[in-house]
């Protein structure tokens, strides 16, 4: 039988080809819409699960191909866009309105790069298309805002309906609130654990975050009040465990882990930073300065993904301290990329847990 070039046909020969995360075809998840054809020229919209979509060339050169073996096509346009899905709601737990993911980045101990990991990993979603907001949890110590260039940023706290109601900062594409805002820079926070717990729920459900495809929040180091706090408090998409290549840091990182599979969070993989080191005067040189393959060998043993290794460049911690991530300031650099490569990886495994 000869197939004709029609609305019809174009869906039926795009049925076989799969989104390749879910396994499943893109027309029946609803994914090809608004098929149109003149004469020979076709067009469709392609509607991926998330902007970050890490295959997302593959797809659509998958699609191009199917319709291509129609009789009477000349030309095929794929108009590429997305809609992130939400998490699935979790008894006695209470979602945020207007957010779709709730992501922790956290680590088992500090000084692995978690704030550094966190805020670009924020920036590359949102240099994505996607909406994205970031919680600095990080009470004791926080960062976000001179990293994401808002230590001066003054936030404004207003009257809503049910209370104050905190408007967030925003830079780079991403809103953020942290205790940074709301104390004096050189002002230790010296608080018990329900103070903390208090500020983290503020944080969640007193802020005006709007639309939201992911919030990223950045956890204190450890296994303490805030990580319970907020796995008690809202469904979790997931969370990043990142550590280095140290025996200690690992030690630690399978800490963490084993605390979010007890609190029945997700853990989406570990991320290696500061795998080795890159000297800024011999680019083709790399130094395992800190060890080499530990979060490889604690991905493997655990059975959990390896999402990625994070070089060590001087560019890192001077764009940190500038207030300009390094996806944004260098995005050619091996870390840029390989944070890139980790916010398309995250992204992918959180649409992948909503849609299953």
């Amino acid at each position: 039988m000869t197939l004709t070039l029609s609305p019809q046909s174009v869906l039926d020969v795009l049925r076989p080809v799969q989104d390749p995360e879910l396994q499943k075809s893109l027309v029946d998840l609803n994914m090809i819409r608004n098929v149109q054809v003149e004469g020979g020229q076709v067009s469709f919209q392609l509607v991926l699960t998330t902007p970050a979509c890490p295959l997302r060339e593959f797809i659509v050169e998958d699609c191009e191909k199917a319709v291509r073996t129609l009789p009477g096509v000349e030309k095929v346009a794929v108009d590429v866009t997305a809609e992130t899905p939400q998490q699935k709601p979790l008894p006695g737990r209470q979602g945020i309105d207007g957010v779709k993911n709730i992501l922790a980045v956290s680590s088992g101990k500090g000084g692995v790069g978690k704030s550094t990991v966190a805020v670009n990993l924020a920036v590359a979603l949102a240099q994505s298309g996607a909406k994205v907001g970031l919680i600095d949890a990080d009470i004791y110590g926080p960062n976000a805002p001179m990293m994401l260039g808002l230590k001066d940023a003054n936030v404004m706290v207003r009257q809503g309906e049910s209370g104050e109601v905190l408007e967030p900062a925003f830079n780079h594409g991403v809103k953020l609130v942290s205790m940074g805002f709301l104390i004096d820079p050189d002002q230790p926070v010296v608080w018990r654990g329900p103070m903390l717990n208090g500020v983290i729920r503020q944080f969640l459900y007193q802020v005006q975050w709007g639309e939201l495809d992911y919030l990223v929040v950045d956890m204190p180091p450890g296994t303490g009040d805030a990580q319970l706090t907020l796995a008690q408090a809202v469904p979790m998409a997931g969370a990043v465990i990142v550590t280095t290549p140290q025996s200690v840091a690992l030690a630690d990182a399978r800490r963490g882990l084993k605390m979010f599979e007890q609190l029945q969070v997700p853990v989406l993989g570990i991320v290696e930073n500061m795998s080795y080191f890159i000297p800024p005067d011999l680019p083709d040189r790399q130094y395992d300065i800190f060890g080499s393959g530990g979060g490889e060998r604690t991905a493997t043993e655990l059975g959990l993904p390896l999402l990625g290794c994070i070089p060590l460049e001087m560019p890192v911690g001077i764009g940190g301290d500038a207030g300009v991530p390094i996806v944004v300031e260098a995005p050619e650099s091996a870390a840029a990329k390989a944070l890139v490569a980790i916010a398309e990886q995250v992204a992918a495994r959180i649409s992948v847990a909503a849609l299953s």
